[in-house]
């Protein structure tokens, strides 16, 4: 989401799932409460950006407008970890909805109980998930058959270059696939020494939004078996995007020398980003970057196009990562079927996911939304709109234990990188088993 990079959500998913813990109270359907009777219900998200606080405010607006009798009280700027503390306690100012910027919890917030299925709650509205959602979203937000939240806007994740430099470096398109993005990415770095004037692309692990996920997404792994256990060391999948990641930072000058010259970087936020400066000529970014790359007035034209594919998978261009914002009720709440009328009107209300979008510019988390007239954007805006709705676009599944299975991998992907892990087939081996461990622990 804008304002918070996945890297820290990631963190914070990490620090939240010790916090979590069983909660009692979930019912079949639902709690008793009449949702037509005066009422007020509590709505705790993690948003705090001014812009996008009054866009919430407006979104709870337009829901009391439609339900005069139930009563909005919104708290903003709430982490996971406040989030878990008050799921866990429960009380009358506790959370009777709740929303977090990461999808690494679902896992944990099913399997704790500490919030609600909301299966039940589709089914008495007729409403059908699995033709509302885009498939990636309709699939981080549930875990081993629990549907215990809902998408609330999401993330997609493409390609974004620099037009100018391209022309430069005389290429005409986007690269469509792994072997053409290396090329590209090597035509379009300059060296200066041993250091860079331009280079094609920052491929590091540190870099930004170059994680290990986001890599594996066009890769289309399988992460877990049928069984649950880790296929990290199985999965060709993984293999070739570690390879694909290693290829890439040797070629483009080594470990070392990029590394070196990061350092040197603007940060994720700022207006001193590398790709606005003009310092890396590509970048793997999310949709909010468009925007901040605007904002930034850089001196050359931008362009956003989907990340490259395997090349043996060429015929699912156009796919991407997929991940964003999610929703729940409160195990602890008495007022489910009046959190159900928030929670439905946000998720699955045309226009008021279309609303909410154009305010915030994260990507609709509907079908519907998606190709609504309604949205109003930059015309390159659109390829996440497709990405979205890609049936090919992957997400990271849900687990037990939150996101501590991504982060185990994207530490193996330091030590890969950096060269502190020589033996990619051990390494994976390793890996597979820490996983398998903490999630044995975490059961």
């Amino acid at each position: 989401m804008p304002g918070m990079s996945r890297k820290v959500a990631l963190a914070a998913s990490v620090s939240a799932v010790l916090l979590a813990t069983a909660c009692t109270g979930q019912s079949s359907s639902g709690a008793e409460d009449d949702p037509s009777a005066e009422t007020t219900i509590n709505f705790w998200h993690a948003w705090s950006a001014p812009a996008e606080t009054k866009a919430v405010k407006a979104l709870v607006a337009g829901f009391e407008k439609t339900h005069p009798t139930i009563h909005v009280n919104v708290v903003g700027n709430m982490t996971d970890d406040k989030i878990n503390q008050a799921l866990r306690s429960g009380g009358t100012k506790a959370p009777d909805v709740i929303s977090s910027f990461t999808t690494n919890n679902v896992g944990k917030f099913c399997s704790s109980g500490a919030l609600v299925d909301l299966n039940p709650f589709f089914e008495k509205s007729g409403i059908d998930p699995e033709t509302t959602f885009p498939k990636a979203m309709n699939e981080y937000t549930q875990f081993e058959g629990d549907r215990c939240s809902v998408p609330l806007l999401g993330d997609a994740y493409g390609l974004y270059y620099n037009k100018t430099a391209f022309e430069k470096a005389g290429i005409t398109s986007p690269p469509k696939t792994w072997s053409q993005f290396a090329a590209d990415a090597k035509k379009l770095t300059v060296s200066d020494g041993d250091s860079y004037r331009q280079l094609g692309f920052m491929p590091n692990y540190h870099g930004w939004e170059t994680t290990t996920e986001h890599y594996l997404g066009q890769f289309s792994p399988t992460y877990f078996d049928k069984d649950g256990r880790s296929t990290v060391a199985t999965d060709p999948a993984v293999t070739a995007a570690f390879t694909l990641q290693k290829k890439l930072v040797d070629e483009l000058g080594g470990y070392q020398r990029l590394e070196k010259y990061r350092t040197t970087l603007g940060d994720e936020w700022g207006p001193k980003h590398p790709f606005h400066t003009g310092q890396v000529a590509m970048q793997l970014d999310g949709e909010w970057r468009l925007g901040m790359a605007l904002d930034a007035k850089p001196g050359f034209e931008i362009g956003v196009a989907p990340l490259p594919v395997p090349d043996d998978r060429a015929d699912q261009y156009g796919k991407g990562y997929i991940t964003g914002t999610i929703a729940g009720i409160a195990a602890t709440s008495k007022k489910q079927n009046a959190a159900w009328e928030l929670v439905k009107y946000m998720t699955t209300d045309t226009d008021a996911v279309v609303g909410f979008s154009n305010a915030i510019h994260n990507v609709p988390s509907t079908l519907a939304a998606l190709k609504s007239p309604k949205l109003t954007y930059d015309p390159r805006f659109k390829t996440f709109l497709d990405i979205a709705a890609n049936p090919n676009s992957t997400t990271s599944p849900a687990s037990v234990n939150g996101g501590v299975y991504l982060a185990t991998i994207q530490q193996f992907g330091y030590d890969y990188e950096s060269g502190k892990a020589k033996d990619l087939k051990t390494g994976l081996a390793a890996t597979a088993k820490q996983i398998d461990t903490d999630i044995a622990q975490a059961k």
